[in-house]
Protein backbone atom coordinates (compact mmCIF):
# COMPACT_ATOMS: atom_id res chain seq x y z
CA UNK A 1 0.00 0.00 0.00
CA UNK A 2 1.26 3.43 -0.90
CA UNK A 3 0.16 6.89 0.18
CA UNK A 4 -0.44 9.29 -2.70
CA UNK A 5 -1.04 13.04 -2.74
CA UNK A 6 -1.76 15.93 -5.10
CA UNK A 7 1.95 16.27 -5.91
CA UNK A 8 2.78 12.64 -6.76
CA UNK A 9 -0.63 11.61 -8.16
CA UNK A 10 0.40 11.75 -11.82
CA UNK A 11 3.50 9.59 -11.28
CA UNK A 12 2.21 7.13 -8.66
CA UNK A 13 -1.27 6.58 -10.10
CA UNK A 14 -1.69 7.69 -13.71
CA UNK A 15 1.73 6.67 -15.04
CA UNK A 16 1.99 3.59 -12.80
CA UNK A 17 -1.43 2.35 -13.97
CA UNK A 18 -0.02 1.89 -17.47
CA UNK A 19 2.17 -0.91 -16.03
CA UNK A 20 -0.16 -2.34 -13.36
CA UNK A 21 -3.70 -1.43 -12.22
CA UNK A 22 -3.83 1.01 -9.30
CA UNK A 23 -6.73 0.77 -6.86
CA UNK A 24 -7.16 4.13 -5.12
CA UNK A 25 -8.94 4.48 -1.80
CA UNK A 26 -10.15 8.08 -1.42
CA UNK A 27 -10.53 8.40 2.34
CA UNK A 28 -10.39 10.65 5.40
CA UNK A 29 -9.38 9.94 9.01
CA UNK A 30 -12.69 11.48 10.15
CA UNK A 31 -14.69 8.89 8.16
CA UNK A 32 -15.84 5.82 10.11
CA UNK A 33 -16.70 3.71 7.03
CA UNK A 34 -13.23 4.52 5.64
CA UNK A 35 -11.69 2.87 8.69
CA UNK A 36 -13.85 -0.22 8.13
CA UNK A 37 -12.95 -0.70 4.47
CA UNK A 38 -9.20 0.04 4.75
CA UNK A 39 -8.14 -3.30 6.31
CA UNK A 40 -10.31 -5.18 3.79
CA UNK A 41 -8.55 -3.46 0.88
CA UNK A 42 -5.15 -4.14 2.43
CA UNK A 43 -6.02 -7.82 2.92
CA UNK A 44 -7.16 -8.15 -0.69
CA UNK A 45 -4.00 -6.44 -1.95
CA UNK A 46 -2.01 -9.21 -0.23
CA UNK A 47 -4.31 -11.99 -1.47
CA UNK A 48 -4.20 -10.77 -5.07
CA UNK A 49 -0.41 -10.97 -4.82
CA UNK A 50 0.75 -8.11 -7.01
CA UNK A 51 -2.14 -7.97 -9.48
CA UNK A 52 -2.76 -4.36 -8.46
CA UNK A 53 -1.23 -1.56 -6.42
CA UNK A 54 -3.29 -0.22 -3.52
CA UNK A 55 -2.98 3.54 -3.09
CA UNK A 56 -4.60 5.75 -0.46
CA UNK A 57 -5.38 9.44 -0.92
CA UNK A 58 -6.47 11.49 2.09
CA UNK A 59 -9.10 13.85 0.63
CA UNK A 60 -8.75 16.33 3.51
CA UNK A 61 -5.06 16.85 2.77
CA UNK A 62 -5.36 16.57 -1.03
CA UNK A 63 -8.49 18.43 -2.12
CA UNK A 64 -7.20 19.18 -5.63
CA UNK A 65 -7.16 15.54 -6.75
CA UNK A 66 -10.44 14.78 -4.97
CA UNK A 67 -12.07 17.72 -6.80
CA UNK A 68 -10.58 16.69 -10.15
CA UNK A 69 -12.18 13.24 -9.88
CA UNK A 70 -15.42 14.65 -8.41
CA UNK A 71 -15.16 12.67 -5.18
CA UNK A 72 -18.32 13.68 -3.30
CA UNK A 73 -18.59 10.83 -0.78
CA UNK A 74 -16.01 8.76 1.04
CA UNK A 75 -14.87 6.14 0.98
CA UNK A 76 -14.72 6.07 -2.79
CA UNK A 77 -12.60 3.36 -4.38
CA UNK A 78 -11.48 3.73 -8.01
CA UNK A 79 -9.43 1.37 -10.18
CA UNK A 80 -7.16 3.02 -12.74
CA UNK A 81 -5.92 0.83 -15.62
CA UNK A 82 -3.86 2.66 -18.21
CA UNK A 83 -6.04 4.54 -20.67
CA UNK A 84 -9.25 2.71 -19.73
CA UNK A 85 -12.14 4.56 -18.11
CA UNK A 86 -11.67 4.29 -14.33
CA UNK A 87 -14.17 2.03 -12.55
CA UNK A 88 -15.11 2.11 -8.91
CA UNK A 89 -17.65 2.20 -6.12
CA UNK A 90 -18.72 4.38 -3.21
CA UNK A 91 -19.13 3.29 0.38
CA UNK A 92 -17.80 0.62 2.71
CA UNK A 93 -18.75 -2.50 0.78
CA UNK A 94 -18.38 -6.10 1.87
CA UNK A 95 -15.26 -8.11 1.15
CA UNK A 96 -17.21 -10.33 -1.26
CA UNK A 97 -18.49 -7.27 -3.16
CA UNK A 98 -14.95 -5.87 -3.48
CA UNK A 99 -13.55 -9.26 -4.49
CA UNK A 100 -16.23 -9.57 -7.19
CA UNK A 101 -15.43 -6.03 -8.40
CA UNK A 102 -11.71 -6.85 -8.61
CA UNK A 103 -12.31 -10.17 -10.38
CA UNK A 104 -14.37 -8.40 -13.06
CA UNK A 105 -11.91 -5.53 -13.48
CA UNK A 106 -8.59 -7.36 -13.33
Amino acid sequence: MIEVNDENWEEKVIKASKEKPVLVDFWSPRCGPCMIIAPVLEKLEQEYNGKFILAKLNVDENPETARKYEIMSIPTVVLFKGNEQPAGFIGARTESFIRNFLDKQL
